[in-house]
């Protein structure tokens, strides 16, 4: 696993995963997604918690402002999908939520966990840490935002910033 994550600058590594939907799985390919415009991945550690639910709530809300500014934005956790959707149905998020159920992902953006909550003594193994990247049409990382705490949110005002200026690029 990787122990750092990946900084500013850096090419991300493209990745597909499987977003469940009312309309069935579909495979999310990031270098696709980059064709349509910046793309912003919010990494969390699980559904069904409570500061992910009050994180993807409260972006489902705002969703629609990251749309005008034409980025694509997918959360992505090592919950299944089907899980996922039910998580999103329950809560209202419309946010598209991909599952990194192997936890490849996560390891390749050196954003997962030796052992989540080791204090509780879970031992859960290559569980994300809540991240933040956004990246370029070109595949580049503009930001990168990521804490060991959980607790702990991206700032989205600043994400809002730089998206912000990748528009008017």
């Amino acid at each position: 696993m990787s122990s750092l994550p990946l900084s500013l600058g850096q090419h991300a590594p493209d990745f597909t995963l499987v977003s469940k939907t009312a309309e069935g799985p579909q495979r999310i390919t990031l270098s696709d997604s980059l064709k349509k415009g910046p793309t912003l991945l919010l990494f969390f550690p699980m559904i069904f918690t409570r500061v992910c639910t009050e994180e993807f709530c409260s972006l489902s809300l705002e969703f629609h402002s990251y749309c005008e500014l034409g980025v694509n934005v997918y959360g992505i956790s090592g919950d299944n999908p089907f899980a996922q959707e039910a998580w999103a149905q329950q809560e209202k998020i419309i946010v598209p939520l991909l599952s990194d159920y192997e936890h490849e992902v996560a390891q390749a953006y050196g954003i997962a966990y030796q052992s989540f909550l080791p204090d509780h003594h879970l031992g859960m193994r290559g569980v994300p840490k809540r991240a933040a990247f956004i990246i370029n049409q070109a595949g580049v990382i503009e930001d990168v935002q990521w804490s060991d705490d959980p607790t702990i949110l991206p700032d989205f005002e600043k994400i809002k910033r730089i998206l912000t200026s990748l528009k008017t690029l």
